[in-house]
């Protein structure tokens, strides 16, 4: 068992979602980093998709009441146990008794502490994921709360550190296809003219973009689209010309035009950029 003594920001339970359910208006939300996700379980030997915890930003404190094999991946907060530094994306053996801390992260967003046997809550539609958008799954983490842990794999090879880069602070780029209604605009290309800034009003629903230097995204065909099927980073823009990058619990459908989508290799990246960070779009070659 792992006691949650403090919380910051946010932090909620996630592991790699629940696809299949589009059909009964579910998305599959999960993990919004889900390469972090997928690292910090298997550091601690955890099939991939074990539930984790995704912290926003830090501020986290967790209490072993026995002991517990943990690894912290993601946003490179601070991490101490009973005050003493640890190093990112480690292992971390805690005994009874032994506090685990995050502070505020430095960069990134969000950071992902999993525990060897995975927090083992009752999965709703075959996921233990908190879905944001739709409040289905478990209830954002408070402290006092109990989380029960799972048997340990049988198979697991310990290893000390993954050398990882923290997630970056300055510039991000980020690929993207242009379409499917780039064709609703007076210049789709005008997306990947100058940069874009990432918006205070950020979650995981998506990432809200301002125009750093030039105009907004300008429609040549007003009104609305019928509602139609989204997909993990599509660029819908609304009237206001901002567009947002849908993540994690982002709406299955919706009726303002998708510019583009970025490639699903950039879209954690797109998940661990900060509000007021510099975002740069490049148009997708499939040679790059």
């Amino acid at each position: 068992m792992i006691r949650v003594e403090q919380v910051g920001p946010l932090a909620t339970i996630q592991d790699l979602g629940r696809p299949g359910w589009f059909t009964s208006g579910v998305g599959v939300s999960g993990a919004a980093d889900r390469s972090s996700l997928r690292l910090a379980n298997r550091l601690v030997g955890n099939s991939e998709d074990a539930a984790a915890i995704e912290v926003l930003l830090g501020g986290l404190e967790l209490l072993a009441e026995s002991h517990l094999t943990l690894a912290v991946t993601g946003a490179s907060a601070p991490a101490t146990v009973d005050g003493r530094p640890v190093g990112a994306a480690s292992v971390l053996e805690l005994e009874e008794g032994q506090r685990l801390r995050l502070g505020y992260a430095m960069s990134g967003l969000r950071a992902y502490v999993a525990v060897r046997g995975g927090i083992d809550i009752a999965p709703v539609l075959g996921s233990r994921s908190r879905d944001t958008l739709s409040g289905i799954g478990p209830p954002p983490l408070c402290s006092g709360d109990v989380l029960p842990i799972g048997p340990p794999p049988r198979a697991y090879s310990p290893i000390d550190v993954a050398p990882v880069a923290p997630p970056l602070d300055g510039l991000l780029t980020a690929r993207v296809v242009l379409g499917p209604r780039d064709d609703w605009f007076t210049d789709a290309a005008m997306l990947f003219d100058g940069d874009w800034t990432v918006s205070q009003d950020t979650d995981r629903i998506g990432a809200r973009l301002d125009r750093r230097n030039g105009p907004p995204l300008r429609r040549s065909i007003q009104g609305e689209l019928p509602t139609e099927g989204m997909a993990l980073g599509s660029i819908q823009v609304p009237p206001s010309g901002q567009p947002v990058v849908f993540l994690a619990d982002h709406p299955i459908t919706g009726g303002y035009p998708v510019i583009g989508v970025v490639v699903d290799a950039d879209v954690d990246a797109v998940a661990q950029a900060r509000p007021g960070q510099t975002v740069r779009f490049l148009r997708y070659r499939a040679d790059s």
